[in-house]
């Protein structure tokens, strides 16, 4: 065998080997600039602890459950299992601040965060020990399920985030309870 396919013989699969031992690409940071949006805010009229009131009935009223609660910031989550083996959480953050001083007005900073799990299953075994043959493994025939993350991510849909403020603006103190019957049926009919 002459030299040369001999290298390649060698140095292929330690080559391969030391691609698939490199760390994955970095995330590219510069999709996630700043740049000037309302997506993730709106002005509201009225103190922050009476948008925030407004804010916290629009996600109750789409299922949501209550983490963590104060006068102007909410926590609130929403669990999906839109197949046997996938689950998806929806954590929903929501800030409302005052505008200057005499404006009354708020603003409301809001932003939705989506993990998927996967369900993972393991079955159950014991190992017994035998003399002169070692230890042998014996499945249960039962397996255990968990979740594992398999995805995180901002949600980045711009009718998503306006959606829910129609909804939080139907719920100010300044709308009448038939507003917030119409942007409900208006949900529905989506």
């Amino acid at each position: 065998m002459s030299r040369f396919p001999r290298f390649f013989a060698v140095s292929l699969p330690a080559l391969f080997l030391v691609g698939c031992s490199a760390p994955p690409p970095r995330a590219n940071i510069e999709s996630g600039e700043f740049v000037s949006t309302d997506m993730y805010s709106r002005a509201l009229p009225g103190t922050n602890v009476s948008a925030c009131e407004a804010a916290r009935r629009a996600l109750l009223s789409q299922g949501y459950v209550m983490r963590d609660m104060n006068a102007s910031q909410i926590n609130a989550l929403k669990k999906f299992q839109p197949a046997a083996d996938r689950h998806v959480q929806v954590e929903f953050h929501v800030v409302c601040e005052p505008n200057a001083d005499g404006s009354n007005s708020a603003t409301v900073f809001a932003n939705a965060v989506r993990d998927t799990y996967t369900v993972k299953k393991s079955s159950n075994s014991a190992s017994i020990g035998v003399g002169a043959v070692g230890s042998l493994s014996l499945p249960f025939g039962t397996t255990d399920d968990s979740l594992v993350k398999v995805g995180s991510e901002t949600i980045q849909a711009r009718s998503f985030y306006d959606r829910f403020f129609e909804m939080v603006e139907a719920y100010t103190d300044e709308n009448p309870p038939a507003a917030v019957g119409r942007v409900l049926d208006d949900e529905h009919s989506r």
